[in-house]
C-alpha cells in the first residue's frame, strides 16, 4: 500500500547503509567461508531401500563445524519417488524435533502407494563418505542437481547445501524481486525474509518468499523446491575456476527439497502446480480494470472518481479505498464524518446499480484502543503474545498496535466475525473483495521496539484525518438528500454475532513441540542480509522469539504470516457469501499462496525503470509462482507520473491479469481521465483487453484447472530457441498473444524478438515471418502497444467493448484465425456464469480446429456449446487475407 513515516526520508541513508553492510557482509562470508572449508560433512552408516523410496542414516564426521553455533550430529535422509516426475529428498534431524512448514499452509502429496507402477523419470544417486548426492534425468543421464565435491553443514541455526550449475546458466523465479526475469548468475544473492520493502528496491527481499527456482537448458526445464519458510540466503555464483553453482544458506528447518522433471517449461509449471495447489479461478469481474489512490478524502470523492470515469468514457469496473476510510486508522473502522455508514452504504448501491464494484483495505494490525475489533481480540485470546502472556505491542498507521495470531484456536472465528460485521451487505458496507496489506507483517516501530507508545508518538501516529471536503458539485444519478452529518443509525459492534461454529476453517489446536533450546531466535549467528540495520530479523516487524499458539515460533514462522492472514480473509468472504469466488489481493506471499489470493506488486515508483521491472515481476508470479493474478500499481505508485510514462503504462496494464492504477498520498492525481494521452491510452488499451477478456478468462481456467500459465514468457512457448530465455521484456498474453512494450523513456521505438515461427499484427492483421532475430518498430505512438498473435492460434473476441465486464458478457463472438507454418490453427473458448465457485449450472467449453480452408468446432466432453449458452458467432476471420469457411452447424 504505502511507506511507513520517516521511511521516504530516510531513502538515502539506508541506500548507502546498504552499500555498508554488503562490504561488512562479504569480509564475514569470506572469514566464515575459510571456517566451512574445514567441514567434513555426513557419512551414510544404514541404508533401507523401497520400491519407490530410500531411508538412511547420516552421521556426522569427525568433531563438525562449529561455525554458526552447534552441529546436528545425526540426520536422517528420506527419498520418495512420489510421481513420474516429482522426486521428494528431505535431510533432517533423526528426532524429528526441528520446524517444517505446517501443513495447514502447504499440505503435502501423497506418496505412491507400494505397489505403483510408477516409472520416475528422475533418478537419485548418493556417494557414502562424505555424503552428497545428485538428482538426474533417468533416460539420459544428464545431471540436474549436484552436490558432490562440496559438504553438507548441518548446524542448530545454520544449514548450507550447494548445488552446481551449468555454465551461463537460466534461472529463473526464487522471489520475491524486482530483479530481472532471467536471474543473475556471477555475485547475486537473493535473499528469504519477508519485509514491508517501499519503493522496491533492486537486489533486496521484498514482501513474499518463493524459494522455487527453473533452471532451463537446452535439453529440458526442471524445477527445485526447497520447501522451507525460514530465512535464508540462496547465493549463485561462480568458484575460482569458474564453475557455476548455487548455494542454500539457511537459519533453521530441515531440507525439504521437491525436484520436477518437466522435461518442457510448461511441464514444470504444471508440477509445480500438482505440488503446491492450483490457483483459484478469480471473478470473472476482477478482469476489469480497477482505480485506487491513497488519499481519496471522504466516500463522496470515490463516487466522484467513478463519475469521472464515466464522464471521460473509460470502462470503469472497481473502485477501491485505502486507509482513508478508516477512523483514525483503525482496521475495521470508518470515519464518522468523511465515510459515514449511511454514506457508504449510498456509494456501494450507487456502483452496484451501475454494474460496478467496491474493495476496502484491511490491515493485520488492530489497534489497541477500546473499540470492538479490539476489545472481541482480547476476550477470545487472539493477539500474538510476548513471554508475560501479554499481547505483543508495536506501531502501525493507527499508532500502537498488536497483531492476530493465525494458530490461535479462536482466531478463525475473530476474523470472520470482524468480515460478517463490518462488511454485512445489510446493515455494514457491502464489498466486493478484499485488499490485504502491511502483513510481512509490517511495523513502523524499530528493533527492539521497547518504547511503542514513545515511537507512535514521535512518528505522528495516528495522523490527524485530513479537513472535510464539501462536494464540489451534485453527481447525476447519484442519491439526493445526502446529510453528511447525520448521526449513523448503525453501531457495527451491534450486529447479529457470528457463529463459530459454523466456521470450520483446519484445526487450529494442533500443537508443534519444536526444540530451540538455546537459539538465538532475535540475533541467530548467520546474518542473512535482510535489509535491515545491522541485518535485524526483528526490524519493523514483530518480534522474532515470539511464541505463537500451536506451539511454533515467529522465527520459522515469519515468511507465512502473509499467506495465513490470505486463508483467512479468503475463508471470511466465502462465509459472507456463500457459494461465490471470493477475490482477495495481498502483498505478503508464500509458496501456494495463488490458492487463495491475488497479488500486486508492492509500492513501486513512478519511473520507467519499475515499468519495466513490473514485466518481471508479472513473469514470477503468473508464470512460476502459480499466482497468476498478478500485475502492478499501473503509472506506479510512489513519485509524480507523467503522460507518457503513464500512457504508455496504461497499455501494458491492460496485458497483466490485474490491472489497477493507483497512488499514492500526496502524489498528482494520475486517473487516466487527467490527460488527454492517457485517456487515449486508455480507451484503447481497455477496449482490446476487454475484446480479448474471455480468451484471457479460458486461460486463467485452464490455469486454474492445471497450471497451465496463462502469462508465458517468450522461451515457455519456444524452449529451443536460443534466444527466447533472455528474453525478457516481451511476453504472451495467454498462448497466443505476443506482448512487445515500448521500453524506453519518450521512445516511439522499440526492438522485438520474433522466433522462426509465423506471427500476425494483432491491428493490421498482416503476416509477418519471425526469422529468429531481433526487429525494429519504429513510430509506435504513446498511446499505442504492439501486439502479434502467434500462428497456429485461434482467438476468440467479443464482437465489440462495452463499459463494464456485465454488459461485456451480453456481447457476441467473432475468431481471428492465425494459421500456423503449416496452415493450421486450433483454439478454445470457456464460459461459466463468472462468479459461482463451480462456475454455476451451466458451462460451455468449446474448441475450434482449422485445417485445408476449413474450421471445425466441438463442445469438450461435460459442457455445452455456445448456442446453449445464449451466444454465436457472428464473424471469422482468417488473418493474412486468406480466405476460410467452416462446416459445422454451429460455433
Amino acid at each position: 500500500m504505502r511507506l511507513g513515516p520517516s521511511i521516504l526520508a530516510g531513502a538515502a541513508a539506508l541506500f548507502a547503509l546498504v552499500a555498508a553492510l554488503d562490504a561488512e557482509m562479504t569480509d564475514l562470508i569470506a572469514e566464515a567461508g575459510g571456517a566451512l572449508g574445514a567441514c567434513e560433512g555426513y557419512q551414510v552408516t544404514s541404508v533401507n531401500k523401497g520400491k519407490w523410496s530410500l531411508e538412511a542414516n547420516l552421521d556426522m564426521i569427525g568433531s563438525g563445524c562449529g561455525v554458526y553455533g552447534p552441529d546436528i550430529p545425526k540426520l536422517k535422509l528420506l527419498v520418495e519417488y512420489q510421481t513420474d516426475s516429482r522426486l521428494h529428498v528431505v535431510i533432517q534431524d533423526r528426532e524429528g524435533l526441528r520446524y517444517q512448514v505446517p501443513e495447514e499452509i502447504f499440505p503435502r502429496p501423497q506418496s505412491p502407494p507400494p505397489d505403483s507402477d510408477a516409472d520416475s523419470l528422475l533418478s537419485f544417486t548418493y556417494k557414502t563418505n562424505p555424503f552428497s548426492f545428485r538428482v538426474l534425468r533417468k533416460d539420459t543421464g544428464e545431471v540436474l542437481f549436484d552436490t558432490s565435491g562440496t559438504t553438507l553443514v548441518f548446524e542448530r541455526q545454520y544449514l548450507r547445501l550447494k548445488t552446481w550449475l551449468p555454465p551461463n546458466p537460466n534461472l529463473y523465479g526464487l522471489g520475491e524481486h524486482t530483479d530481472p526475469f532471467r536471474l543473475f548468475n556471477k555475485n547475486y544473492v537473493r535473499t528469504f525474509w519477508a519485509r514491508d520493502s517501499g519503493a522496491v528496491p533492486y537486489r533486496t527481499n521484498l514482501y513474499g518468499s518463493h524459494p522455487i527456482y527453473f533452471e532451463h537448458r537446452q535439453t529440458g526445464t526442471h524445477g527445485v523446491l526447497l520447501l522451507s519458510s525460514n530465512g535464508m540466503d540462496v547465493k549463485i555464483d561462480q568458484d575460482g575456476s569458474g564453475l557455476h553453482y548455487l548455494e542454500y544458506n539457511i537459519i533453521g528447518g530441515i531440507f525439504d527439497f521437491y525436484f520436477l522433471a518437466g522435461p518442457g517449461p510448461i511441464d514444470v509449471a504444471k508440477q509445480y502446480a500438482e505440488l503446491a495447489g492450483t490457483p483459484a479461478l478469480v471473478p470473472y469481474w476482477s478482469l476489469g480494470f480497477q482505480q485506487c489512490r491513497f488519499g481519496y478524502q471522504d466516500w463522496f470523492h470515490v463516487a466522484e472518481v467513478a463519475y469521472n470515469y464515466s464522464v471521460a468514457g473509460i470502462p470503469l469496473e472497481v473502485v477501491w479505498s485505502d486507509i482513508d476510510y478508516m477512523d483514525f486508522r483503525r482496521t475495521f473502522s470508518l470515519d464518522p464524518k468523511r465515510f459515514p455508514i449511511s454514506c457508504m452504504q449510498k456509494l456501494t448501491k450507487y456502483l452496484h446499480d451501475r454494474q460496478q464494484r467496491y474493495i476496502m483495505m484491511v490491515d493485520p494490525a488492530i489497534a489497541e484502543y477500546d473499540y470492538r475489533p479490539y476489545n472481541r481480540g482480547i476476550e477470545m485470546g487472539v493477539f500474538v503474545k510476548n513471554s508475560s502472556s501479554l499481547p505483543f505491542r508495536g506501531v502501525v498507521w493507527p499508532g500502537v498496535t498488536v497483531w492476530p495470531d493465525w494458530f490461535h484456536k479462536n482466531t478463525s472465528a475473530y476474523w470472520t466475525e470482524r468480515f460478517h460485521e463490518m462488511f454485512s451487505p445489510k446493515s455494514g458496507v457491502d464489498i466486493d473483495g478484499a485488499w490485504i496489506d502491511m502483513n510481512e507483517p509490517a511495523s513502523f516501530c524499530s528493533y527492539p521496539c521497547v518504547d511503542p507508545d514513545g515511537d507512535a508518538k514521535r512518528q505522528g501516529m495516528p495522523p490527524r484525518p485530513p479537513p472535510e471536503r464539501q462536494p464540489p458539485r451534485k453527481i447525476p444519478g447519484f442519491p439526493e438528500n445526502v446529510d453528511e452529518d447525520e448521526e449513523d443509525q448503525i453501531t457495527l459492534g451491534s450486529l447479529t454475532p457470528y457463529d463459530p461454529e459454523a466456521d470450520s476453517l483446519f484445526n487450529t489446536d494442533k500443537k508443534y513441540k519444536i526444540d530451540h533450546t538455546g537459539d538465538d531466535l532475535l540475533s541467530p549467528p548467520y546474518k542473512i542480509r535482510n535489509r535491515s540495520p545491522s541485518g535485524a530479523l526483528s526490524h519493523r516487524t514483530i518480534n522474532t522469539d515470539l511464541q505463537h499458539a500451536n506451539g511454533l515460533w515467529h522465527y520459522d514462522m515469519h515468511n507465512i504470516y502473509g499467506t495465513t492472514m490470505s486463508l483467512y480473509t479468503r475463508n471470511a468472504l466465502l462465509s459472507r457469501r456463500p457459494g461465490q469466488r471470493p477475490f482477495v489481493v495481498t502483498r505478503s506471499t508464500f509458496a501456494g499462496a495463488g490458492r487463495y489470493v491475488a497479488k500486486w506488486l508492492g509500492d513501486n515508483v513512478s519511473r520507467w525503470d519499475h515499468y519495466r521491472a513490473s514485466i518481471a515481476g508479472m513473469l514470477n508470479f503468473a508464470s512460476v509462482f502459480q499466482v497468476p493474478m498478478v500485475g502492478s500499481d499501473v503509472c506506479g505508485f510512489l513519485g509524480n507520473t507523467n503522460e507518457k510514462l503513464c500512457a504508455r503504462w496504461a497499455t501494458l496494464g491492460a496485458f497483466m491479469p490485474f490491472y489497477r492504477n493507483h497512488a499514492d498520498l500526496g502524489t498528482r492525481p494520475q486517473e487516466f481521465y487527467q490527460w488527454p494521452l492517457v485517456t487515449s491510452a486508455a480507451k484503447y488499451a481497455i477496449s482490446v483487453r476487454y475484446r480479448l477478456l474471455d480468451y484471457f478468462y479460458t486461460a486463467m481456467y485452464k490455469q486454474s484447472i492445471d497450471g497451465t500459465p496463462a502469462i508465458n514468457p517468450m522461451w515457455y512457448l519456444y524452449p529451443h530457441d536460443k534466444q527466447a530465455p533472455g528474453v525478457g521484456l516481451q511476453y504472451f498474453f495467454g498462448d497466443c498473444v505476443l506482448v512487445s512494450p515500448v521500453a524506453d523513456a519518450d521512445s516511439k521505438d522499440v526492438s522485438i524478438y520474433l522466433p522462426e515461427d509465423v506471427f500476425y499484427e494483432f491491428e493490421t492483421q498482416k503476416r509477418v515471418q519471425g526469422n529468429a532475430e531481433w526487429q525494429r518498430l519504429t513510430g509506435v505512438p504513446f498511446d499505442r502497444i504492439p501486439l502479434h498473435v502467434r500462428g497456429g492460434c485461434i482467438v476468440p473476441l467479443r464482437t465489440e467493448s462495452a463499459n463494464t465486464t456485465t454488459e461485456l458478457r451480453k456481447k457476441n463472438f467473432e475468431l481471428f484465425v492465425a494459421p500456423g507454418v503449416d496452415g493450421t490453427a486450433q483454439g478454445s473458448l470457456y464460459l461459466d456464469d463468472g462468479i459461482s465457485l463451480d462456475g454455476g449450472p451451466m458451462k460451455a467449453h468449446v474448441e475450434w480446429e482449422y485445417s485445408n480452408g476449413k474450421l471445425k468446432t466441438s463442445a469438450v466432453d461435460g459442457m455445452v456449446g455456445l448456442a446453449e449458452m445464449g451466444f454465436e458467432v457472428e464473424k471469422v476471420t482468417v488473418l493474412g487475407g486468406e480466405s476460410g469457411g467452416w462446416d459445422s452447424d454451429e460455433l
